[in-house]
C-alpha cells in the first residue's frame, strides 16, 4: 500500500493554524480539543483530530488558519482560481509528500490547493 493517502476531490483534507507562539498553540488545541499534537521540530507540529482530519500548527509571526483542499488537477485549479479573481501566492510546488499551491480568494483568505 502506498504511504500517500487518497483524497476526495474538492474536500477539506488539511489545515494549518499559525501563530507567533506555536508551543502555546500546541498546548491550547491539544488540551482544549484533545487533539493529538506531534512536534516535528521547531515551528512545526502535525495535528490529528478525533474526526480524522489532519493538519499542522506552524510558528509564524502572523496568526492565520489556512484550509487545504484536495484537487484533481492542480494546474487547472490554479488557473481557474485566477480567472475567478484569486491571486497565486505560491505556484504549484512538490514538497515530497504532495504537490500544492497557495492562492488568495477575492477577499484575501488563503487556501492551499493539494494534489496527491
Amino acid at each position: 500500500m502506498s504511504d500517500r493517502a487518497t483524497y476526495q476531490a474538492n474536500a477539506v483534507v488539511h489545515f494549518d493554524i499559525s501563530g507567533a507562539d506555536d508551543n502555546a498553540l500546541r498546548r491550547f488545541y491539544g488540551d482544549l480539543l484533545d487533539w493529538h499534537v506531534d512536534p516535528k521540530g521547531p515551528g512545526y507540529a502535525l495535528v490529528h483530530t478525533p474526526g480524522g482530519l489532519a493538519g499542522s500548527i506552524v510558528g509564524d509571526p502572523q496568526p492565520s488558519v489556512t484550509l487545504g483542499i484536495a484537487v484533481e488537477n492542480l494546474d487547472q485549479a490554479v488557473g481557474q482560481a485566477t480567472e475567478l479573481g484569486g491571486t497565486v501566492l505560491m505556484p504549484p510546488t512538490d514538497n515530497g509528500w504532495v504537490t500544492k499551491a497557495q492562492i488568495k480568494d477575492p477577499a484575501g483568505n488563503v487556501l492551499t490547493l493539494i494534489q496527491k
